[in-house]
């Protein structure tokens, strides 16, 4: 037998927390002088402090662990409570990052507030026919919109070519509020009628007789300060927008990020 030290030492614990699991009835001592009130342990017993060490260190309360230490809990299920933790814990950093990437991008917005210009063209956009698929993001934010475009966009072009059809101008992407939030629309320009027997939907975008327009150069995660500076100008200038913004990716998807070029286009009225 060992002395609750060097059975602490042996289990890489403290004897604090020996003694804390012997009071909430986790790991007894395997006997105790009641002359001394010494307590001993065995060295069978390390397999059960392994258990408990591991249980709690997966987030589980003491009250869970000592309910599975009685279940007698093996190898393999600790093993897929381990690959289930780590799913949990990977799941959550991937969160916490996003989130530090939203702050990092609000605060460089706010770095850059007043010192950047933009140059804004107003001018009247043509109508255009579009292949189309859409879905819904729970936000506005980047972090929300990009998971859902992207796959549209992967699957309309997968289908387009299905189909034998070609398309014929930069792909345009819009969206609108609708109470599940916001629904994302992918679109490709193509010459196809609307009815036809296609697995997306032919949509036909009118023209804009007034537009604010601004060339921005990245990624559209990047975009937030280049979408904020065209807002400033619109109200600047005693314009207020009246429609749907539309994304025209000039050049995306290819190459490097920064190279890439979209078109922002705010229809505008002026403001009475």
């Amino acid at each position: 037998m060992f002395t609750i030290g060097d059975f602490a030492r042996l289990g890489r614990v403290s004897v604090r927390m020996l003694r804390h699991y012997d009071a909430l009835g986790l790991l007894r001592p395997a006997r105790v002088d009641h002359a001394t009130g010494y307590r001993y342990y065995e060295a069978g017993q390390l397999s059960r402090l392994n258990r408990l060490i591991a249980l709690k260190d997966l987030g589980l309360t003491l009250e869970q662990v000592g309910r599975i230490l009685e279940e007698k809990v093996g190898p393999e299920e600790l093993h897929g409570m381990l690959r289930l933790r780590r799913a949990e814990v990977a799941a959550r950093l991937a969160d916490e990052s996003t989130r530090l990437a939203r702050v990092e991008a609000r605060l460089r917005l706010i770095e850059t507030e007043g010192l950047m210009s933009v140059d804004v063209v107003v001018k009247s956009v043509p109508a255009v026919r579009l292949a189309e698929l859409s879905g819904i993001a729970e936000s506005y934010e980047s972090d929300k919109i990009s998971p859902v475009i992207q796959p549209l966009y992967d699957e309309l072009f997968r289908r387009i070519e299905e189909a034998g059809l070609t398309v014929t101008g930069p792909t345009v992407a819009y969206y609108e509020q609708v109470p599940e939030g916001v629904r994302v629309h992918a679109g490709a320009p193509v010459n196809a009628e609307p009815g036809g027997a296609y697995d997306f939907d032919i949509v036909g975008l009118p023209a804009i007789e007034q537009a604010a327009t601004v060339i921005h150069h990245g990624t559209m995660d990047q975009a937030d300060a280049t979408t904020q500076r065209l807002a400033q100008w619109i109200e600047e200038n005693g314009y207020r927008s009246s429609g749907f913004a539309r994304e025209v990716y000039l050049t995306y998807g290819c190459g490097d990020p920064a190279t890439w070029v979209t078109e922002l286009q705010e229809p505008i009225s002026r403001d009475v």
